[in-house]
């Protein structure tokens, strides 16, 4: 196929073709390869590689989620993931433009780590975004996650700014961010912002811990217990709304 050297293309890690868990109702899921953060609890270790994945144009790309149209729904669509997504933001906010042409939801699932100008054009095009606030103390982010808070809570401010539907998410990890004060600060980032709806709690898992070991990398928090649902989900009952 001859593509125009214009073309704007992006590099897909993975496809998900009728998910439920990334944004509201049943979307079409792609996993966008490349990020600059090395969280301590990444799930996705293979999708830091910029360069690594198949090759889509954003035709390409909605051509394929078009065809899951009809199980969408009232509140379904497309939710582009990663890896961080904001590294390929020129393909991501060509993706939703052509999205909103044919009428379908656009999902963006973010760290908030790069606030540029390509981030804030791909988020004109944005109906929902889901927001990693991974923890709510500037020691840990930098500790773990490789940038500070602030990154987070300024790319939070601008869609706040913008009036763009936000669902807050954070793994909950023992012994890490398991505790009151998270919790307490959490509910008081979601307070603030009146752009957040709603906020997930995420219970920590290592089912990665097999793709560390095939990378021959260290999972850095192989050593921790999984996080207990049950128990995740009361967390989530005491977050102040």
């Amino acid at each position: 196929m001859h593509m125009n050297k214009d073309t704007v293309t992006g590099h897909i890690h993975s496809i998900q073709s009728l998910g439920t868990v990334d944004g509201p109702g049943v979307r079409f899921v792609a996993f966008l390869s490349g990020c600059p953060l090395r969280c301590s609890c990444c799930h996705n270790p293979d999708t830091w590689d910029g360069d690594a994945g198949e090759v889509y144009t954003a035709e390409q790309l909605v051509e394929k989620a078009a065809r899951f149209k009809e199980y969408f729904g009232a509140v379904g669509g497309i939710t582009l993931s990663g890896g961080e997504p904001l590294c390929q933001a020129e393909f991501v906010s060509e993706v939703f433009k052509l999205c909103h042409k044919k009428g379908i939801n656009t999902c963006l699932d973010t760290s908030g780590a790069i606030l540029n100008d390509a981030a804030r054009a791909l988020l004109e095009h944005c109906d929902r975004v889901l927001l990693d606030i991974k923890y709510t103390n500037d020691e840990l982010y930098r500790r773990h996650v490789g940038m500070p808070l602030q990154n987070a809570l300024a790319f939070l401010s601008y869609i706040n700014e913008k009036g763009i539907p936000t669902t807050l998410r954070q793994v909950i990890i023992p012994s890490i961010n398991d505790n009151k004060d998270n919790l307490d600060a959490l509910s008081n980032i979601a307070r603030t912002h009146s752009c957040v709806d709603k906020v997930e709690l995420l219970p920590f898992r290592k089912i990665c811990q097999v793709k560390y070991d095939t990378m021959k990398l260290p999972f850095p928090f192989g050593h921790l217990p999984e996080a207990d649902l049950t128990t995740v989900r009361e967390m989530e009952k005491q977050l102040i709304k």
